[in-house]
């Protein structure tokens, strides 16, 4: 099952600003569904294509990547008599796809491109590792994207709802709220989002009325790919990303979410274990969020890497994970959690779900906590802002609220204690829109708007 989605037109924009002076690289986690839409792309935006996969591929097509690659007439000479067709048509492309199992084929993307015959994208999960590019000459002629799982308006259309994803933007852009009957239609719909998730093989069971014991089997599936992924790397690296991505749900039990290295190792330290944290930001399987030690606009140069969280880079498989020690059945928990009777910790899956809906939107992960004695008081207290986001040079600072949400001295401690200019201030919580103390209140499925 093909769905539609948004890197779709990202690619295209690629294809007619490119003109075929650089190659496409579409980053993304694995089983995020990177192949399926290039292949897509080519079928409609081409008149042929190849897909050279190297996971499998044979040697004697890798062998063409390091013998030839100074010949182009004899490089396509023998790599189309081995696979056994050519490209025909004016416009071509050709796929590199899982191209991470071998980077000769990216490093000779410059001499493709600059032969100009056909076009080429790229695929591939961890690429930026050091170990898959240490030995190699990355191209300057490489354009990156990064792909996410399917965001709550993907999942929509999947669906077949081409129109609520539409009045959702209208209503945050006029900051009107939506009603409470659309408004808790809407929830309904994205409880069940945050059940199922954003990974395509999800989705597609959930649309064929795969039971939700069905859908979880095939998260479950993908968590073990994941983790086994991480047991290689930390096989060859002596690291331990696979205990630190099991321990994620744990970890955002704690107060406030930050990550504590003792739930790893007693005697773990964090200069032990940043490679791995690293290395699960990076292949994207993870969501890192940094704390700024001072809220100013250029947030990395505040950036404290040692104080962070971790979130899992698809809610819907860290619902799987949570359930992984439950002993109720999965399909009693996910009606729970659909209809809001959950009994586990909502506001880790709430945090969990926008960072994943920012980090989809195109922003970095920032957070900002501070010490501030109010008036009246005896001693300093600390306070914490989940998110922080630019917007128009200024910061907006970003709270999400599963209960309590009437108050916030975050927001109004963070104006007292430092002298910048705000732009906007977002609550983000499970009630409907509205505009109150100079705060934007905004449903959680408005995340996708910011």
């Amino acid at each position: 099952m093909v769905f539609k989605r948004k890197i779709y037109n990202k690619i295209r924009e690629w294809k007619n600003i490119s003109e075929g002076k650089t190659a496409l690289l579409i980053e993304g986690a694995r089983r995020i569904g990177k192949s399926t839409i290039v292949e897509e792309f080519a079928k409609n935006e081409y008149d042929d294509y190849m897909i050279l996969d190297f996971a499998k591929e044979s040697k004697d097509v890798k062998n063409v990547f390091i013998e030839y690659i100074g010949d182009m007439d004899v490089f396509f000479r023998n790599l189309f008599l081995i696979k056994g067709r050519s490209l025909k048509g004016k416009k071509c492309l050709i796929i590199f796809d899982e191209v991470q199992f071998f980077p000769q084929a990216r490093q000779a993307i410059k001499y493709l491109v600059a032969d100009g015959r056909y076009d080429y994208i790229e695929t591939g999960s961890l690429i930026s590792i050091r170990k898959n590019v240490k030995d190699i000459l990355i191209p300057s002629e490489e354009y990156r994207i990064k792909m996410f799982p399917m965001d709550f308006e993907e999942f929509l259309w999947a669906n077949g709802d081409e129109i609520t994803g539409n009045v959702i933007r209208e209503a945050f852009d006029k900051r009107t709220p939506l009603g409470d009957l659309v408004h808790r239609k809407v929830m309904n719909v994205f409880r069940t989002y945050i059940a199922v998730g954003g990974m395509p093989q999800a989705v597609e069971a959930f649309v064929e009325g795969k039971t939700y014991e069905q859908i979880d089997f095939v998260k479950r599936t993908i968590l073990d790919l994941y983790e086994e992924d991480l047991a290689k790397y930390d096989d060859e690296n002596k690291e331990s990303a696979s205990v630190i991505y099991k321990t994620i749900p744990e970890q955002l039990e704690n107060k406030n979410s930050h990550f504590k290295f003792s739930l790893v190792n007693r005697n773990a330290r964090y200069q032990n274990y940043v490679d791995a944290v690293n290395f699960i930001a990076e292949s994207m399987i993870g969501n890192e969020c940094i704390n700024v030690t001072y809220p100013e606009v250029a947030l990395e140069l505040y950036a404290d890497r040692s104080n962070f969280k971790l979130y899992m880079g698809d809610t819907g498989l860290l619902v799987s994970q949570i359930m992984r020690n439950q002993d109720t059945t999965e399909e009693d928990i996910y009606k729970a959690l659909i209809f809001d009777r959950l009994g586990i910790n909502q506001g880790m899956i709430m945090e969990n779900i926008v960072a994943q809906m920012l980090r989809a939107s195109g922003h970095q992960l920032y957070f900002h906590e501070f010490m501030y004695q109010e008036e009246g008081t005896v001693k300093e207290k600390k306070y914490e802002l989940d998110f922080l986001m630019i917007k128009k040079k200024k910061i907006c600072p970003i709270e999400v609220k599963s209960s309590g949400y009437r108050t916030h001295k975050s927001f109004d401690n963070l104006a007292k204690k430092y002298p910048i200019k705000l732009q906007d201030k977002y609550i983000i919580y499970t009630k409907d829109l509205k505009f109150e103390d100079e705060i934007l209140y905004i449903p959680i499925y408005m995340t996708m708007c910011l």
